[in-house]
């Protein structure tokens, strides 16, 4: 079993062989996903409430992302075979919970899956870094990926029961993973969960995470011991593309740390054998698993920026398609100007969502006075602003456009 494991392993790697390098089409797909959509969804689930698994909130998330895939394109008719909404019970404590799986079939490798997963259950508050940073980022990719052909298959998975061990990503495994004749196929485990940052830091920096032993003491360690050895060295080299991507479409925004899989939904892909690895958070908040889990109290800038460049990686991982001739790059348009200002009313940082690199910022108060101007600054801290009404007018791209906020303390 161990020598058809080693096989299995070998052949997974060459199918990966080739030099990566940076591809035009990805960046221009990956610059498609909006700071406008960041905040909405950001917004949308915190206002869901405390989603513990099995609850009214929860449920209601699960429709709420069911919506969300079918205003996408995805469709949960039973004669789907492309672009296909699925669900999954399971119960716990008496009540049912639903994962969500969204199936877009490749063109060359319809059965061989690419899983991109992040939980929506919250335990305590309502999650908006735990994990609505991961569900926000898979809900863009999931629009953005939707009409973009890839040679193979990718399934964008939202797990319930993760707070409470993981059990959807479990009940998942078991039962479709494991309950397929012959076992599903999967190419590789993607896991978003907390990569939202701290709000007011200089969230610059995420940790790539890989399968594998640490070097150092971690509250894992006992536990690497029991699970499978043989996919540590294709976990680690699809890790290293993942933060090759970082290096390539993101300008140094962020920029990548190397740590290991660790107590989220990938784990139970990474028992069964399968290849994981992960994103989450370099500056790790105090918030999750509070009340004070709240959108005001993470970085949606860090969002938007770790979510272009996770949509960038997956379509390598994927392998989507480069040519410019076929589906899924008619909707990539010329850049427009864009600008949202959140929160609004705001108290202490005013987040600035626009879509360029260069741009100039003023801020006037009522009266006509400046009172603030800097440039290419999305994060400008407004607590010494007196309560009222303010102007903001950035110049982008040789337009002016304007938008009002209020300070609120």
């Amino acid at each position: 079993m161990r020598k058809q494991l080693l096989i299995l392993m070998v052949a997974l790697l060459s199918t990966y062989s080739y030099s990566q390098s940076y591809t035009q089409l990805y960046q221009d797909r990956a610059n498609l996903l909006l700071q406008s959509n960041i905040n909405t969804l950001l917004t949308e689930l915190a206002n869901l409430g405390v989603k513990t698994t099995g609850s009214t909130e929860n449920n209601n998330a699960f429709t709420w992302l069911q919506n969300k895939y079918v205003s996408y394109g995805y469709t949960t008719s039973t004669t789907a075979t492309d672009l296909k909404i699925e669900s999954q019970s399971f119960t716990y404590s008496g009540k049912t919970s639903k994962n969500i799986i969204v199936t877009k079939k490749g063109t060359k490798y319809p059965d061989t899956y690419v899983i991109i997963c992040g939980h929506y259950d919250t335990i305590v508050g309502p999650g908006v870094n735990d994990n609505g940073s991961g569900v926000a980022i898979i809900l863009e990719m999931a629009r953005l990926l939707k009409d973009v052909p890839t040679e193979y298959s990718i399934k964008f998975i939202n797990f319930s029961g993760e707070e409470q061990g993981l059990l959807g990503s479990k009940a998942y495994v078991t039962n479709i993973v494991n309950g397929t004749t012959p076992k599903m196929n999967i190419r590789l485990v993607f896991n978003l969960d907390e990569v939202g940052g701290v709000a007011g830091a200089n969230n610059n920096k995420i940790y790539c995470e890989k399968d594998g032993t640490p070097t150092q003491p971690t509250s894992m360690a006992s536990t690497y011991a029991t699970y499978p050895s043989t996919n540590n060295a294709a976990s680690n080299t699809f890790n290293t593309i993942l933060m090759n991507c970082f290096t390539l479409y993101n300008n140094g925004v962020v920029s990548p740390e190397t740590s290991y899989i660790e107590r989220s939904d990938y784990m139970p892909f990474d028992k069964n054998n399968d290849v994981s690895i992960g994103l989450y958070e370099y500056n790790q908040s105090s918030h999750p698993h509070k009340s004070t889990d709240t959108y005001a109290n993470m970085d949606p800038i860090y969002v938007y920026n770790v979510g272009k460049v996770a949509t960038a990686a997956v379509q390598h991982f994927a392998v989507a398609t480069t040519s410019t001739s076929t589906l899924g790059t008619e909707n990539i348009k010329p850049s427009e100007v864009r600008l949202s200002l959140f929160p609004n009313p705001v108290q202490d940082y005013l987040y600035l969502g626009i879509d360029e690199k260069e741009f100039d910022i003023s801020i006037f108060d009522s009266t006509g006075k400046l009172v603030h101007r800097s440039k290419n600054n999305q994060m400008i801290n407004v607590s010494s602003f007196s309560n009222g009404m303010y102007i903001l007018h950035a110049q982008i791209k040789g337009e002016k456009v304007s938008e009002k906020f209020i300070v609120k303390k």
